[in-house]
């Protein structure tokens, strides 16, 4: 059975919507419980990508009056597919403060309360998703990998550092580019995915830049710009090799370049070097030596704040394993712990977490 054909310019007709399919709207849509099809059209208005940044910027008149006319013909299209389809409920989960807001504007037919929406939700993906993954694209992780400040063991003040940058950062108060730099296995990477189920709540996102995507920032800029979450850019275990250029125009965009880097942004980058560029020993000989350091150096200086992360001795390796295992250590499993650390994978939070797993 196929519903009337409507054509929308702000809003994505979600799969399902055009042919009055309940079974392809099932399969594509992840639905709030109850009547499907006024649920799928809120999700079509919390997705208007082009108009969100439009209405966030400002709502001309002209405007407000073409979205409206398109909300009526939302409205009109969910009544018929209410009568084509009766379906009472297709969801898994309660409706999202965002959803119950966008509904409201489809059922009143309100642009400007749609504007009012997009500047304090924002829109879809970011309202209901909370990790993503830059790769010259932007891809929601619906299940981020679990995270917990409580997995690291004898970090408490650089933990305490971190997360004193990240709640200032939250607060809409500038932070510049922040680099945790310490040896493998230390915990860096685990104490910024850490920073999504401890600040999700308040607004955080975290996009982590791929490699990939590093070239094209100023696209991903250019999406999160006015969006009234705050996006930590995560690059994780940044390094280059001297003659890789794309050190070079991180710089730039770090610092320096036209492109400016939105407020609700902050760069949080994870690194085993201080410096972030490897050097061979023709980099540091010959006449170009000197302007060769310097401009590494200077890569690394855009990283105003810089969190050192000590390595783990054997002390702090064993504590960890007890935090892992939940318990006291006796001696056979004590014993066995430093056997599994000296058998080549060394002192870690990493090594500690993996014995903990085989033997827990």
């Amino acid at each position: 059975m196929m519903a009337p054909e409507v054509t929308t310019r702000f809003f994505p007709l979600p799969p399902g919507v055009a042919e009055a399919d309940p079974r392809a709207l099932a399969l594509a849509l992840d639905l709030p419980h109850g009547e499907p099809w006024g649920w799928a059209l809120a999700q079509a208005i919390l997705s208007g990508r082009q108009l969100a940044r439009l209405l966030i910027e400002a709502a001309p008149a002209g405007l407000i009056r073409l979205v409206e006319e398109e909300l009526a013909e939302l409205a009109e299209l969910r009544d018929r597919l209410r009568k084509a389809r009766p379906v009472s409920d297709l969801g898994t989960r309660p409706a999202i403060e965002a959803e119950w807001a966008a509904l409201k504007v489809l059922e009143a037919g309100d642009a400007a309360a749609l504007a009012e929406v997009y500047r304090r939700y924002g829109r879809a993906p970011f309202v209901c998703r909370r990790a993503f993954v830059w790769n010259r694209t932007l891809v929601p992780v619906p299940r981020p990998a679990p995270a917990s400040f409580d997995q690291l063991v004898g970090y408490e003040a650089e933990l305490g550092r971190l997360r004193r940058l990240v709640e200032r950062f939250l607060k809409g108060r500038p932070v510049p580019p922040v680099l945790l730099y310490g040896a493998r296995g230390t915990g860096k990477s685990t104490a910024v995915r850490a920073l999504v189920p401890a600040y999700a709540e308040r607004g955080l996102r975290l996009v982590e830049v791929m490699p990939e995507g590093l070239d094209r920032l100023p696209e991903l800029y250019r999406e999160l710009w006015g969006l009234p979450q705050r996006f930590v850019l995560f690059l994780d275990d940044l390094a280059f090799d001297a003659d890789d250029q794309r050190y070079r125009k991180l710089k730039s965009l770090l610092e320096g370049s036209l492109f400016a880097r939105p407020e609700n942004t902050l760069i949080l980058a994870t690194g085993n070097r201080r410096n972030l560029v490897r050097e061979t020993w023709d980099d540091r000989e010959g006449p170009a030596a000197f302007d060769q350091r310097e401009e590494t150096l200077s890569f690394a200086d855009r990283f105003g704040v810089v969190i050192t992360f000590p390595p783990f001795d054997k002390a702090r390796y064993l504590k960890a394993v007890e935090r892992h295992l939940g318990r006291r250590l006796e001696a056979e499993i004590e014993a066995r712990a430093l056997t599994f650390a000296l058998e080549g994978r060394g002192f870690s939070g990493r090594t500690a977490r993996q014995f903990a797993e085989l033997v827990g």
